[in-house]
């Protein structure tokens, strides 16, 4: 199952890039062997200020067809990285080819397209940076791999 993180902004060179890459790379050589990845970042921008509207229509067309759709929502539901890991395992089993996680921009993903969604994950009750919730997600997609494949980066 391909992976697609899909989100509003450019990740510019510095910490947050190293991080996430760093992560991504990691999640693609474990996660090969379980059928998961690879993963991909698409970013998208509303150049002509659009809003939320604007963002959604733009990350709407960044979402591969059939994809199952994840936004990555305050109200969401908050997993274990174990549930977690378990969840992708049920959304990989389920046979789609693709999934996709919605980030939006500073103020959030428009009430529409989280209708849209398949599922909705929150990493707390806490409003993270955008920027920083690319890193969280790519490291959790590693850890995920890792607890599947009873690696030894996840310790319980």
């Amino acid at each position: 199952m391909r992976v697609h993180i899909c989100a509003v902004g450019r990740l510019r060179t510095g910490p947050e890039r190293t991080l996430f890459d760093d992560y991504l790379t990691r999640f693609n050589r474990s996660g090969r062997a379980l059928s998961l990845g690879p993963a991909e970042l698409r970013e998208v921008e509303d150049k002509k200020g659009g809003g939320m509207a604007g963002e959604a229509a733009l990350l709407s067309r960044a979402i591969p067809d059939g994809a199952l759709i994840c936004v990555l929502d305050e109200r969401g539901r908050t997993y274990s990285s174990p549930e977690f890991a378990d969840q992708l395992t049920t959304w990989r089993d389920q046979g789609r080819s693709d999934l996709a996680f919605v980030i939006g921009g500073a103020d959030g993903i428009d009430p529409a397209l989280r209708a849209t969604s398949d599922a909705a994950l929150s990493f707390g009750q806490m409003v993270w940076p955008h920027m920083l919730v690319r890193v969280m997600l790519a490291e959790q997609l590693y850890r995920a791999a890792s607890i599947l494949s009873n690696g030894p980066y996840h310790r319980a």
